[in-house]
């Protein structure tokens, strides 16, 4: 008697969905405005001027840069204008937020703008990953909601139903 595998996972007409591979691969570096500020607290216009102009702004070429500022100060608004008109023409993208938020932020950019309507009536998995955030899953389940034929989390063996249409 000849035993025969069947590979019921590979057979189940399931598509599994990695949100990792959405995951922006540009770099991200961080631009802490507090190194720019008198004894590191206080805007004083011609010193943070003359301390930006000394910045290497060729360094951000082609990077996301997020800008934060890592001490409690009262920065006034023109600071973030001079700062976005000095990235301009190096960063790929600038926001003030931490290095893990614009991350955030682009990756679910790149969810949603990913053609997702090839799992059109489908039975999809979005695999189980325990390092991405949940708002990720949100938005997937979200966009993905409207068109497929049933959605699931997990793995394609052992898929947790979250929902048939």
């Amino acid at each position: 008697m000849e035993n025969i595998f069947i590979n019921k996972a590979e057979n189940s007409g399931i598509i599994s969905i990695d949100l990792l591979d959405y995951k922006p691969l540009t770099e991200i570096l961080e631009f802490d405005v507090k190194d720019h500020l008198f004894m590191g607290m206080i805007v004083k216009e011609k010193q943070f001027k003359e301390s930006i102009a000394m910045v290497d702004f060729s360094l951000y070429d082609g990077k996301v840069v997020a800008v934060i500022c890592s001490v409690d100060a009262i920065i006034p608004p023109w600071v973030y204008m001079l700062l976005a008109e000095k990235f301009y023409q190096h960063a790929a993208h600038l926001d003030f937020l931490d290095s893990d938020q614009v991350l955030l932020n682009l990756w679910k950019q790149n969810i949603q703008n990913a053609d997702l309507q090839q799992y059109s009536n489908q039975k999809v998995v979005v695999k189980a990953r325990s390092d991405i955030d949940p708002a990720l899953y949100l938005l997937a389940s979200s966009l993905l909601k409207s068109f497929v034929k049933s959605l699931m989390y997990g793995e394609i063996g052992m898929p947790k139903v979250i929902f048939k249409n």
